[in-house]
């Protein structure tokens, strides 16, 4: 089975090699577009929604890191055009999902860290985007290197 568009999501760090070249090799093997996306989350969502301070800058900066770090990914991709990339804020399995319906993917590409059963992957960026998926979802597992 082949697909016709591949959505890769991204987390930015160099966790997310692995998935990206997973998904670059099904792409290439199955003559697919390939997108990446990364969300940004609201901070206010990291602190339950009820912060006292205006965090409207670090919000913007957090952005604007992130804007840096995915012209730099597809930069070390070039497979990956310009066009093909999608930097927003929200919550990431809704934003991961309108994505793909409005671009009709048909493959989310997802890193997992795979802990021992589903049970101990509720609340991840993975299983939340599993759930609900209007297509395919291939989860990466990623291993982590021993720190040095």
């Amino acid at each position: 089975m082949s697909y016709e568009h591949i959505l890769v999501a991204v987390d930015l760090t160099e966790e997310c090699d692995p998935v990206i070249k997973k998904a670059m090799a099904l792409a290439l093997a199955g003559h697919s577009k390939l997108s990446l996306v990364h969300i940004v989350e609201p901070m206010a969502m990291a602190f339950g929604g009820d912060v006292p301070m205006d965090l409207s800058q670090l919000q913007q900066q957090q952005f604007d890191q992130a804007k840096e770090k995915l012209e730099a990914l597809k930069r070390k991709y070039p497979d990956v055009k310009t066009g093909d990339s999608h930097l927003t804020y929200g919550q990431p399995r809704q934003e991961i999902h309108n994505l793909a319906k409005e671009h009709h993917v048909d493959l989310i590409v997802v890193g997992s860290h795979g802990r021992h059963g589903l049970s101990l992957l509720l609340g991840s960026t993975a299983n939340d985007v599993l759930h609900g998926a209007p297509c395919d979802v291939l989860a990466v597992r990623l291993i982590k290197r021993p720190e040095k």
